[in-house]
């Protein structure tokens, strides 16, 4: 699947924006985790994702560590509180009814 958007572009030296044409391969996975941990470096955060272990407690295991710039994890963290704001008022507006 290719979807064509128009988004803002995260890079905060140059705050224009500019269409950019995504490729969702249709066998992407989708992957639980139930751990996140946040790092910060100079320069950079590294976010690390994982599992605990069913059959150990107390231990887990990390999968995936993604980088970014600073800005990049500015830009995921607004994006994040926005996303969640919505769905939150979403919920409310169905228990409402």
């Amino acid at each position: 699947m290719t979807e064509n958007k128009k988004v803002e572009n995260q890079d905060q030296t140059n705050p224009s924006k500019e269409e950019i044409q995504y490729h969702v391969s249709p066998t992407l996975e989708y992957t639980y985790r139930d751990i996140c941990q946040v790092y910060l470096g100079k320069g950079d955060v590294v976010l690390e994702f994982g599992n605990h272990h069913r059959s150990t407690p107390g231990h887990v295991t990390i999968s995936n560590r993604i980088v970014l710039t600073m800005s990049n994890a500015y830009a995921l963290q607004q994006t994040l509180q926005k996303a969640l704001h919505a769905a939150q008022l979403q919920m409310q507006q169905q228990m409402s009814s």
